[in-house]
């Protein structure tokens, strides 16, 4: 990951209306996983070197550290599962070129050049779909260690960082276009790997900054991908052959156009970092959730496992809590879509698929009423999820085509949520909103 990049246009796969795989909008959680060398030292994932911070031979020297001794995939997927994900995402290669996996494209694995001595792919790959968890992976098109790298330069670099550092781009004059192709056969071909060894369904790119969309040959590599396997879902990273959006560390305040994800780590820190403390509490991971799938998107929660594969306390207890939550209110969460726009109700809220039932998120106890404003349908029932009980509701005022504003009764306490109440709204028939300015 990285801060500081171009933003992305609308995926779209070149010229095709985009194809997405009706599970992504369906999961609603995925668990995101940086996992690699740098949790022997816990220094920021590839960054620190490229970036100076730490000298490229301390960062590599991380290689004879790193042991994935108490690496259980099985744990991984079953935690992944309790916290309500449909999906995870592990980085089986950062900018770093260091791969999980035993590649044939050189010996820069923790197969290879690791006490670990073993693939951390295929057991994962194996354990989320026991659980029947869709598997991610993660691939940097950038690779900062390998010798053909940086021997090209963007046509348009978004900053000067992307044109002078000598781990990204060729000096001027320098370029060679030999070694680019090279480069990009090797990147081809461990793509390849992937797609053929473990099958993913969701490829999760990054990097794609540092080149144009035409160096990267994102035609050629997207076809690669779907020749082997065609369902595969590719995120913004492809450029014009991704099929969903992006955004990172920010709930955005409009929804991006199509499908989306919000990637967000549990802490301040992608990868395993010791000195980081700045956990999220499990009551702020519920209503980035809860914001995001209200307005239509995923939740890719980052976490990041030390050096021998243990997720950290902290990390797991609150994966924990966020799953306990999403059980409680899984009606509101899975088969639903986008709820309201901002303005007719304090909070985010989901929509029922056959659209006739609202649910309402309350991140503070409610007190007195809760009112939903611009609602035209009628309203048969509400009730609160998880416990059942029915409340009281009725509409004051309204004029012409401008409806009245619903009250609803506000729950006891024992029926409240600590983290946050959820009010199912029953309609009368599909959702019907009024958006105008109401009477002149």
């Amino acid at each position: 990951m990285a801060a500081g990049r171009r933003p992305f246009a609308v995926p779209h796969r070149g010229s095709d209306p985009m194809p997405m795989q009706p599970w992504f909008s369906e999961a609603k959680l995925g668990i995101f996983v940086h996992y690699g060398i740098y949790a022997v030292d816990g220094v920021p994932e590839s960054w620190s070197f490229y970036t100076g911070q730490v000298p490229h031979d301390r960062y590599m020297k991380q290689l004879d550290g790193f042991t994935a001794s108490d690496y259980d995939p099985g744990a991984w997927a079953g935690l992944f599962a309790r916290a309500g994900a449909k999906y995870a995402v592990l980085t089986a290669r950062h900018h770093d070129g260091v791969a999980l996996w035993d590649t044939d494209q050189g010996d820069l694995s923790v197969v290879r050049r690791t006490p670990a001595g073993r693939d951390l792919l295929a057991g994962y790959a194996e354990a989320l779909r026991e659980q029947g968890l869709k598997v991610g992976l993660y691939y940097s098109h950038s690779d900062w260690n390998h010798p053909d790298y940086a021997s090209a330069v963007h046509p348009d670099p978004p900053n000067e960082e992307v044109r002078a550092n000598r781990y990204a781009s060729a000096a001027p004059g320098q370029e060679d276009p030999e070694a680019w192709a090279r480069f990009l056969a090797y990147r081809n071909a461990q793509v390849g790997e992937l797609v053929t060894r473990f099958r993913p369904d969701l490829l999760w790119f990054d990097g794609e900054w540092e080149r144009s969309e035409e160096q990267w040959e994102m035609h050629e590599l997207s076809e690669l991908i779907l020749a082997g396997n065609p369902d595969t879902v590719l995120n913004a990273r492809m450029l014009s052959y991704g099929d969903y959006s992006t955004p990172e560390q920010g709930v955005p305040l409009l929804p991006p156009e199509g499908p989306w994800e919000l990637c967000l780590t549990v802490n301040d820190s992608w990868g395993f970092q010791p000195q980081d403390h700045h956990h999220k509490s499990v009551r702020q991971l519920v209503r980035y959730f809860a914001e995001t799938i209200g307005m239509g998107g995923n939740l890719l929660l980052d976490v990041g496992p030390r050096e021998d594969g243990t997720i950290p306390v902290e990390q797991a207890a609150r994966l924990e809590g966020l799953g306990t939550w999403i059980a409680k209110h899984s009606e509101a969460v899975y088969g639903t879509v986008a709820g309201l726009p901002a303005g007719h109700h304090y909070g985010p809220s989901t929509l029922s698929a056959d659209r006739r039932t609202l649910y309402l998120m309350c991140f503070d106890t409610p007190r007195e009423t809760v009112s939903l404003r611009g609602l035209r349908t009628p309203v048969t029932r509400v009730r609160v999820v998880g416990t059942g009980t029915e409340l009281g509701h009725r509409v004051i005022g309204g004029l012409g085509d401008v409806p009245g504003v619903l009250w609803i009764d506000a729950p006891e306490a024992a029926d409240a949520d600590e983290l946050a109440t959820v009010l199912a709204v029953e309609l009368g028939g599909e959702l019907d909103v009024y958006r105008g300015t109401g009477r002149d």
